[in-house]
């Protein structure tokens, strides 16, 4: 039977198959038990963090769940999996990918005007990109309006540096922190503890936030925002974890 091209089965998802969640501590870690039983990866391996509170934020999401589980929805499980199947494998590749966020980063680009929106740019990313400069040795060359302007070598080398020096959950973190605010500087200050995930997602979007003061908030674009919000929070206990 031919079907429309454009028709798509809904993707049934997973029911809950489990009732209690604990955290377990290990000779490499410390794993979650679903009913006593280890969890696994999706590619089959016994999961493993590297501090409990770690472990506890993901056993959370997995205790969370109802009827079925939404996987999309959890979103440090997500990320614990990328730590232990994905990274350690391309830690140079992911570095790079965070250096070329930084080669385009968010804070470095000011509008042209209006003035309001100039100076609101100037007053929040300034600060950290000092801090960057002054605490990490990140040096960027500030740009207005779209026009691309490259940063310098050293800086970029020298983020790229820094993300290599995080061990797999750390890098992880940092790799979805980049895109989440278009910013490694961004990332950078949450992983070290300088802005916490409310504020450096409100410095990722100053633009839309001015935007919205003048002309109001979208419905679609509100339920966008609140779902990022919610990445940044996750992310900052994320790094917060592993310091602990």
């Amino acid at each position: 039977m031919l079907r429309n091209k454009g028709f798509h089965e809904p993707v049934e998802k997973p029911r809950r198959f489990y009732k209690d969640v604990t955290v377990a501590e290990a000779d490499d870690g410390f794993g979650i038990l679903l009913d006593g039983r280890s969890l696994r990866t999706p590619q089959g391996r016994v999961f493993r963090a590297p501090t409990r509170a770690i472990a506890e934020q993901v056993a959370e999401e997995w205790a969370g769940q109802g009827e079925t589980i939404e996987l999309a929805e959890m979103h440090a499980n997500r990320l614990a999996n990328t730590a232990v199947e994905s990274i350690p494998q391309s830690r140079e590749a992911v570095a790079d990918q965070i250096a070329q966020y930084a080669g385009t980063d968010l804070t470095c680009y000011y509008a042209d005007d209006p003035q309001a929106l100039v100076e609101r740019q100037v007053a929040a990313w300034g600060p950290v990109l000092e801090r960057a400069a002054a605490e990490e040795g990140l040096t960027f060359v500030r740009a207005t309006g779209i026009v691309h302007r490259d940063q310098p070598p050293e800086t970029l080398a020298r983020v790229r540096a820094l993300a290599l020096e995080l061990d797999d959950f750390g890098l992880a973190g940092l790799a979805f922190g980049a895109p989440l605010f278009g910013s490694a500087v961004l990332a950078i200050a949450l992983q070290r503890g300088w802005l916490g995930g409310e504020a450096a997602f409100e410095l990722s979007r100053i633009d839309e936030t001015f935007q919205e003061e003048k002309w109001g908030v979208d419905e679609e674009a509100a339920e966008r925002a609140a779902r990022l919000r919610g990445e940044a929070l996750m992310l900052e206990r994320w790094f917060r974890g592993l310091a602990a």
